[in-house]
Protein backbone atom coordinates (compact mmCIF):
# COMPACT_ATOMS: atom_id res chain seq x y z
CA UNK A 1 0.00 0.00 0.00
CA UNK A 2 2.72 2.30 0.75
CA UNK A 3 3.23 3.02 -3.34
CA UNK A 4 -0.39 3.67 -3.27
CA UNK A 5 -1.15 7.39 -3.25
CA UNK A 6 -4.03 9.00 -1.18
CA UNK A 7 -5.04 10.99 -4.56
CA UNK A 8 -3.97 11.79 -8.05
CA UNK A 9 -4.92 14.55 -9.47
CA UNK A 10 -5.48 14.25 -13.54
CA UNK A 11 -5.06 17.81 -15.06
CA UNK A 12 -2.61 21.11 -14.37
CA UNK A 13 -5.38 24.30 -15.27
CA UNK A 14 -6.19 26.31 -12.53
CA UNK A 15 -8.96 24.27 -11.31
CA UNK A 16 -6.66 20.96 -10.67
CA UNK A 17 -3.32 23.14 -9.26
CA UNK A 18 -6.20 24.95 -6.73
CA UNK A 19 -7.21 20.93 -5.70
CA UNK A 20 -3.96 19.83 -5.29
CA UNK A 21 -2.77 22.59 -3.43
CA UNK A 22 -5.99 22.21 -0.69
CA UNK A 23 -5.19 18.91 -0.46
CA UNK A 24 -1.30 19.41 0.14
CA UNK A 25 -2.76 21.85 2.82
CA UNK A 26 -4.51 18.76 4.42
CA UNK A 27 -1.52 16.86 4.36
CA UNK A 28 -2.15 14.32 2.06
CA UNK A 29 -0.09 11.78 -0.12
CA UNK A 30 -0.84 13.09 -3.26
CA UNK A 31 0.37 13.64 -7.01
CA UNK A 32 -0.54 15.98 -9.32
CA UNK A 33 -0.26 15.00 -13.15
CA UNK A 34 -0.77 16.22 -16.61
CA UNK A 35 0.11 15.25 -20.26
CA UNK A 36 2.51 18.63 -20.48
CA UNK A 37 5.44 19.06 -18.46
CA UNK A 38 4.51 22.68 -18.10
CA UNK A 39 1.39 23.74 -15.88
CA UNK A 40 -1.43 25.47 -17.96
CA UNK A 41 -1.12 24.82 -21.21
CA UNK A 42 -4.82 25.17 -22.06
CA UNK A 43 -7.53 26.99 -21.27
CA UNK A 44 -5.86 28.46 -17.78
CA UNK A 45 -2.38 29.64 -19.86
CA UNK A 46 -4.69 31.68 -22.35
CA UNK A 47 -6.96 33.01 -19.97
CA UNK A 48 -6.96 36.64 -18.87
CA UNK A 49 -7.78 35.75 -15.68
CA UNK A 50 -9.47 38.54 -15.00
CA UNK A 51 -11.00 38.15 -11.08
CA UNK A 52 -14.07 40.31 -10.52
CA UNK A 53 -17.66 40.00 -9.77
CA UNK A 54 -20.50 39.52 -12.26
CA UNK A 55 -23.01 41.89 -12.77
CA UNK A 56 -27.03 41.03 -13.39
CA UNK A 57 -29.95 40.77 -11.43
CA UNK A 58 -29.00 38.55 -8.91
CA UNK A 59 -29.18 35.34 -10.58
CA UNK A 60 -28.22 31.90 -9.01
CA UNK A 61 -25.18 31.92 -11.15
CA UNK A 62 -24.18 35.50 -10.78
CA UNK A 63 -24.64 34.66 -6.57
CA UNK A 64 -22.57 31.82 -6.71
CA UNK A 65 -19.70 34.06 -8.91
CA UNK A 66 -19.86 36.59 -6.25
CA UNK A 67 -19.03 34.19 -3.53
CA UNK A 68 -16.76 32.78 -5.33
CA UNK A 69 -14.81 36.00 -6.00
CA UNK A 70 -14.55 36.98 -2.70
CA UNK A 71 -12.54 33.91 -1.92
CA UNK A 72 -10.83 34.21 -5.01
CA UNK A 73 -9.67 37.25 -4.32
CA UNK A 74 -8.57 36.50 -0.83
CA UNK A 75 -6.81 33.44 -2.02
CA UNK A 76 -4.69 35.10 -4.46
CA UNK A 77 -3.78 37.86 -1.44
CA UNK A 78 -2.97 35.54 0.69
CA UNK A 79 -1.26 32.73 -0.53
CA UNK A 80 0.47 33.82 -4.29
CA UNK A 81 0.30 38.18 -4.49
CA UNK A 82 3.13 38.32 -6.83
CA UNK A 83 0.52 36.95 -9.35
CA UNK A 84 -2.54 38.83 -8.41
CA UNK A 85 -2.96 42.21 -9.04
CA UNK A 86 -5.45 44.56 -7.58
CA UNK A 87 -5.95 47.06 -10.22
CA UNK A 88 -10.04 47.78 -9.37
CA UNK A 89 -11.94 46.76 -12.49
CA UNK A 90 -14.26 49.09 -14.74
CA UNK A 91 -17.34 47.58 -15.79
CA UNK A 92 -18.77 48.70 -19.06
CA UNK A 93 -22.40 49.12 -20.31
CA UNK A 94 -22.32 47.36 -24.06
CA UNK A 95 -24.27 49.97 -25.75
CA UNK A 96 -27.03 52.78 -24.60
CA UNK A 97 -29.83 49.87 -24.19
CA UNK A 98 -27.79 47.92 -21.62
CA UNK A 99 -27.15 51.04 -19.82
CA UNK A 100 -30.56 51.48 -19.04
CA UNK A 101 -30.27 48.11 -17.33
CA UNK A 102 -27.31 49.10 -15.16
CA UNK A 103 -29.77 50.56 -12.46
CA UNK A 104 -31.58 47.47 -12.35
CA UNK A 105 -28.35 45.65 -11.90
CA UNK A 106 -26.77 47.64 -9.13
CA UNK A 107 -29.46 46.35 -6.07
CA UNK A 108 -27.11 43.22 -6.61
CA UNK A 109 -23.87 44.35 -6.39
CA UNK A 110 -22.52 42.86 -3.57
CA UNK A 111 -18.79 43.61 -3.70
CA UNK A 112 -17.29 47.13 -3.00
CA UNK A 113 -17.88 49.18 -6.20
CA UNK A 114 -18.37 53.15 -6.90
CA UNK A 115 -20.39 54.25 -9.87
CA UNK A 116 -17.93 56.28 -12.65
CA UNK A 117 -18.95 58.30 -14.68
CA UNK A 118 -17.97 59.88 -18.26
CA UNK A 119 -15.79 62.48 -16.96
CA UNK A 120 -13.80 60.05 -14.71
CA UNK A 121 -13.81 57.77 -17.48
CA UNK A 122 -11.97 60.46 -19.84
CA UNK A 123 -9.49 60.95 -16.88
CA UNK A 124 -8.57 57.12 -16.61
CA UNK A 125 -7.81 57.35 -20.72
CA UNK A 126 -11.19 55.56 -21.44
CA UNK A 127 -13.22 56.60 -25.18
CA UNK A 128 -16.56 56.19 -23.36
CA UNK A 129 -19.64 57.98 -22.55
CA UNK A 130 -21.68 55.48 -20.65
CA UNK A 131 -20.08 55.35 -17.21
CA UNK A 132 -19.65 52.15 -14.94
CA UNK A 133 -19.18 50.29 -12.37
CA UNK A 134 -15.90 50.46 -10.91
CA UNK A 135 -15.07 47.09 -8.26
CA UNK A 136 -12.09 48.40 -6.25
CA UNK A 137 -11.25 44.97 -4.84
CA UNK A 138 -11.22 43.26 -8.40
CA UNK A 139 -8.25 42.70 -10.56
CA UNK A 140 -5.78 40.10 -12.90
CA UNK A 141 -4.09 37.35 -12.55
CA UNK A 142 -0.45 36.27 -14.33
CA UNK A 143 -2.48 33.32 -15.67
CA UNK A 144 0.60 30.82 -16.87
CA UNK A 145 3.00 32.22 -13.57
CA UNK A 146 -0.05 31.74 -11.03
CA UNK A 147 -0.94 28.13 -12.08
CA UNK A 148 2.88 27.14 -12.72
CA UNK A 149 3.30 28.51 -8.82
CA UNK A 150 0.96 26.71 -7.52
CA UNK A 151 1.42 23.29 -10.00
CA UNK A 152 5.38 23.85 -8.41
CA UNK A 153 3.94 23.84 -4.65
CA UNK A 154 3.00 20.60 -4.69
CA UNK A 155 4.18 17.14 -6.08
CA UNK A 156 3.35 16.75 -9.66
CA UNK A 157 4.85 14.62 -13.10
CA UNK A 158 4.11 14.98 -16.09
CA UNK A 159 1.89 11.91 -17.50
CA UNK A 160 -0.22 11.08 -20.10
CA UNK A 161 -3.09 9.39 -19.03
CA UNK A 162 -4.88 7.20 -21.01
CA UNK A 163 -6.74 4.98 -19.36
CA UNK A 164 -8.48 4.70 -15.66
CA UNK A 165 -9.54 1.50 -14.02
CA UNK A 166 -10.87 0.62 -10.50
CA UNK A 167 -9.60 -2.00 -9.30
CA UNK A 168 -11.74 -2.34 -6.28
CA UNK A 169 -9.02 -1.45 -3.54
CA UNK A 170 -7.75 1.59 -5.80
CA UNK A 171 -7.76 3.13 -9.14
CA UNK A 172 -4.65 2.51 -11.69
CA UNK A 173 -3.92 5.40 -13.33
CA UNK A 174 -2.23 4.34 -16.51
CA UNK A 175 -0.23 5.97 -19.44
CA UNK A 176 0.74 4.09 -22.60
CA UNK A 177 4.00 2.97 -20.62
CA UNK A 178 3.22 3.07 -16.78
CA UNK A 179 0.55 2.81 -13.95
CA UNK A 180 0.00 4.56 -10.77
CA UNK A 181 -1.95 3.53 -8.22
CA UNK A 182 -4.42 6.23 -6.20
CA UNK A 183 -7.19 5.43 -3.48
CA UNK A 184 -9.33 8.81 -4.88
CA UNK A 185 -8.86 10.42 -8.36
CA UNK A 186 -9.99 13.79 -8.99
CA UNK A 187 -10.40 14.32 -12.93
CA UNK A 188 -9.68 18.05 -13.70
CA UNK A 189 -9.08 17.15 -17.33
CA UNK A 190 -11.00 20.42 -19.18
CA UNK A 191 -12.68 20.21 -22.04
CA UNK A 192 -10.80 16.09 -23.26
CA UNK A 193 -13.58 14.81 -20.45
CA UNK A 194 -13.32 11.44 -22.19
CA UNK A 195 -10.92 8.81 -19.77
CA UNK A 196 -15.24 7.60 -18.25
CA UNK A 197 -18.53 7.88 -19.61
CA UNK A 198 -19.90 11.28 -18.62
CA UNK A 199 -21.88 12.53 -21.13
CA UNK A 200 -24.39 13.55 -19.20
CA UNK A 201 -22.33 16.68 -17.93
CA UNK A 202 -22.12 18.40 -21.38
CA UNK A 203 -18.39 19.20 -20.69
CA UNK A 204 -17.64 21.38 -24.20
CA UNK A 205 -14.78 23.42 -25.46
CA UNK A 206 -15.01 27.42 -26.02
CA UNK A 207 -11.42 28.09 -27.99
CA UNK A 208 -10.10 31.46 -26.79
CA UNK A 209 -7.51 34.11 -27.52
CA UNK A 210 -5.55 36.88 -25.75
CA UNK A 211 -2.85 38.90 -26.86
CA UNK A 212 -0.52 40.56 -24.17
CA UNK A 213 0.88 44.39 -26.05
CA UNK A 214 3.85 46.27 -24.87
CA UNK A 215 2.69 49.64 -24.02
CA UNK A 216 3.43 53.46 -22.19
CA UNK A 217 -0.17 53.91 -21.96
CA UNK A 218 -0.94 55.32 -18.35
CA UNK A 219 -3.97 53.04 -17.69
CA UNK A 220 -3.92 52.58 -13.94
CA UNK A 221 -7.58 50.25 -14.11
CA UNK A 222 -8.51 47.37 -15.63
CA UNK A 223 -11.87 47.02 -17.54
CA UNK A 224 -14.76 45.10 -19.50
CA UNK A 225 -17.11 46.25 -21.93
CA UNK A 226 -17.23 43.29 -24.67
CA UNK A 227 -14.05 42.39 -24.22
CA UNK A 228 -11.29 42.40 -21.25
CA UNK A 229 -8.79 45.13 -21.15
CA UNK A 230 -6.08 45.02 -18.33
CA UNK A 231 -4.44 47.72 -16.39
CA UNK A 232 -0.52 48.79 -17.68
CA UNK A 233 1.11 46.40 -15.10
CA UNK A 234 5.28 46.33 -15.93
CA UNK A 235 4.29 47.65 -19.65
CA UNK A 236 2.34 45.19 -20.20
CA UNK A 237 -1.85 45.94 -21.24
CA UNK A 238 -3.82 42.23 -21.74
CA UNK A 239 -6.74 41.92 -24.05
CA UNK A 240 -8.84 39.56 -24.34
CA UNK A 241 -10.76 37.17 -25.22
CA UNK A 242 -12.12 35.23 -28.08
CA UNK A 243 -14.95 33.37 -27.24
CA UNK A 244 -15.42 30.83 -30.11
CA UNK A 245 -17.56 27.33 -29.51
CA UNK A 246 -15.31 24.58 -31.07
CA UNK A 247 -15.02 20.69 -30.75
CA UNK A 248 -11.46 20.97 -32.04
CA UNK A 249 -8.77 23.41 -31.19
CA UNK A 250 -7.95 26.65 -33.20
CA UNK A 251 -9.54 26.20 -36.07
CA UNK A 252 -11.77 28.60 -36.49
CA UNK A 253 -9.61 31.67 -36.06
CA UNK A 254 -7.91 31.61 -39.71
CA UNK A 255 -4.58 32.82 -38.78
CA UNK A 256 -5.77 36.02 -36.82
CA UNK A 257 -7.10 35.27 -33.72
CA UNK A 258 -6.63 39.30 -32.26
CA UNK A 259 -7.70 41.31 -35.27
CA UNK A 260 -10.75 41.62 -33.93
CA UNK A 261 -9.73 41.86 -30.19
CA UNK A 262 -7.44 44.91 -30.99
CA UNK A 263 -10.29 46.42 -32.85
CA UNK A 264 -12.79 46.67 -30.26
CA UNK A 265 -9.73 47.62 -28.02
CA UNK A 266 -8.85 50.42 -30.24
CA UNK A 267 -12.29 51.78 -29.50
CA UNK A 268 -12.23 51.86 -25.66
CA UNK A 269 -8.22 53.59 -25.21
CA UNK A 270 -5.38 54.82 -27.06
CA UNK A 271 -3.54 51.86 -28.71
CA UNK A 272 -1.35 54.16 -31.17
CA UNK A 273 1.83 52.34 -29.33
CA UNK A 274 0.50 49.21 -28.57
CA UNK A 275 3.23 46.66 -29.92
CA UNK A 276 2.12 42.73 -29.44
CA UNK A 277 4.56 41.03 -27.51
CA UNK A 278 2.85 37.25 -27.42
CA UNK A 279 -0.31 35.69 -27.94
CA UNK A 280 -2.12 33.15 -26.04
CA UNK A 281 -4.63 30.42 -27.35
CA UNK A 282 -6.61 27.89 -25.63
CA UNK A 283 -9.83 25.65 -24.37
CA UNK A 284 -11.85 26.55 -21.63
CA UNK A 285 -14.23 24.02 -20.47
CA UNK A 286 -17.97 24.75 -19.79
CA UNK A 287 -21.06 22.46 -18.53
CA UNK A 288 -24.61 22.48 -19.74
CA UNK A 289 -25.86 25.01 -17.61
CA UNK A 290 -23.05 27.15 -16.83
CA UNK A 291 -22.42 26.10 -13.13
CA UNK A 292 -18.84 24.71 -12.63
CA UNK A 293 -18.78 20.78 -12.02
CA UNK A 294 -17.80 19.66 -8.78
CA UNK A 295 -17.91 16.38 -6.77
CA UNK A 296 -18.60 12.20 -7.53
CA UNK A 297 -18.62 10.85 -10.76
CA UNK A 298 -22.13 8.85 -11.74
CA UNK A 299 -21.30 5.44 -12.83
CA UNK A 300 -23.32 5.88 -16.34
CA UNK A 301 -22.93 2.46 -17.99
CA UNK A 302 -24.21 0.44 -14.46
CA UNK A 303 -27.10 3.18 -14.41
CA UNK A 304 -28.33 2.90 -17.69
CA UNK A 305 -28.06 -0.94 -17.65
CA UNK A 306 -29.83 -1.99 -14.56
CA UNK A 307 -32.22 0.79 -14.77
CA UNK A 308 -33.20 1.17 -18.30
CA UNK A 309 -36.75 3.01 -17.12
CA UNK A 310 -34.61 5.86 -16.39
CA UNK A 311 -34.68 7.12 -19.89
CA UNK A 312 -38.73 7.45 -19.48
CA UNK A 313 -38.65 9.07 -16.53
CA UNK A 314 -37.62 6.71 -13.94
CA UNK A 315 -35.67 8.18 -10.36
CA UNK A 316 -33.45 5.76 -8.99
CA UNK A 317 -31.15 6.09 -6.49
CA UNK A 318 -28.12 7.33 -7.82
CA UNK A 319 -24.59 5.03 -7.90
CA UNK A 320 -21.25 6.88 -8.19
CA UNK A 321 -18.00 5.49 -9.07
CA UNK A 322 -16.23 4.67 -5.69
CA UNK A 323 -13.79 7.67 -4.47
CA UNK A 324 -14.09 9.45 -8.00
CA UNK A 325 -14.41 12.88 -8.34
CA UNK A 326 -14.23 15.70 -10.84
CA UNK A 327 -13.76 19.47 -10.88
CA UNK A 328 -14.55 21.03 -14.10
CA UNK A 329 -16.69 23.27 -16.42
CA UNK A 330 -15.50 26.67 -14.52
CA UNK A 331 -16.49 28.22 -18.17
CA UNK A 332 -14.68 31.41 -18.76
CA UNK A 333 -14.16 32.49 -14.68
CA UNK A 334 -11.79 29.90 -13.83
CA UNK A 335 -9.43 32.29 -11.94
CA UNK A 336 -12.69 33.54 -10.05
CA UNK A 337 -14.40 30.03 -9.33
CA UNK A 338 -10.89 27.63 -8.60
CA UNK A 339 -10.29 28.11 -5.33
CA UNK A 340 -14.09 27.91 -3.97
CA UNK A 341 -14.47 24.85 -5.95
CA UNK A 342 -11.35 23.01 -4.78
CA UNK A 343 -11.70 24.03 -1.08
CA UNK A 344 -15.49 22.37 -1.25
CA UNK A 345 -13.86 19.25 -2.93
CA UNK A 346 -11.76 18.94 -0.88
CA UNK A 347 -13.65 19.24 2.33
CA UNK A 348 -16.10 16.39 0.59
CA UNK A 349 -13.37 14.50 -0.02
CA UNK A 350 -11.75 14.98 3.14
CA UNK A 351 -14.50 15.28 5.63
CA UNK A 352 -17.79 14.23 3.63
CA UNK A 353 -18.86 17.76 3.40
CA UNK A 354 -21.94 18.07 1.69
CA UNK A 355 -21.68 19.62 -2.24
CA UNK A 356 -23.17 22.69 -2.74
CA UNK A 357 -26.66 21.36 -5.38
CA UNK A 358 -25.71 24.20 -7.39
CA UNK A 359 -22.39 22.72 -8.54
CA UNK A 360 -23.25 19.16 -7.59
CA UNK A 361 -22.74 17.46 -11.51
CA UNK A 362 -25.79 15.38 -10.20
CA UNK A 363 -28.03 17.84 -11.14
CA UNK A 364 -27.61 17.50 -15.06
CA UNK A 365 -27.93 13.27 -14.60
CA UNK A 366 -31.61 12.64 -14.83
CA UNK A 367 -32.46 15.05 -17.17
CA UNK A 368 -29.53 14.04 -19.74
CA UNK A 369 -31.29 10.68 -19.16
CA UNK A 370 -34.69 11.76 -20.81
CA UNK A 371 -33.74 14.29 -23.28
CA UNK A 372 -30.65 11.96 -24.38
CA UNK A 373 -31.60 10.71 -27.99
CA UNK A 374 -29.22 8.33 -28.71
CA UNK A 375 -29.97 6.06 -25.50
CA UNK A 376 -32.18 3.11 -26.17
CA UNK A 377 -36.17 4.08 -24.91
Amino acid sequence: MSSIKHTIVIGAGIAGCCVAYYLQKRGVDLLLVDRSAVAASGGSGAAGAFVSPKIGKGSPLQSLTNEAFEVAKDFYLQNFPDYFHQTSLLRIPKDSEDAQKFSNYEQHNRASYSKIDAKKMREYGINDDLGGFLFDEAGVCDAPQLTQALYDAVPHRSFNVSTLKDMGEYWAVSSDSDTLQALNVVLATGYENDLLDMRYMGVRGTWGSRGDYRSRLDLPISMHKNISISANIEGIIKIGATHVKSKEPCLLCKGEPLAELFAKASDMVTTDDFELKESYCGMRSGSRDYFPLVGKVIDTEYMLTNYPAITRGAKPTLRHHRDLYICNGLGGRGFVFAPMMAQSLVDSIMDAHPIDKRIDPDRLFLKWCRREKSLPR
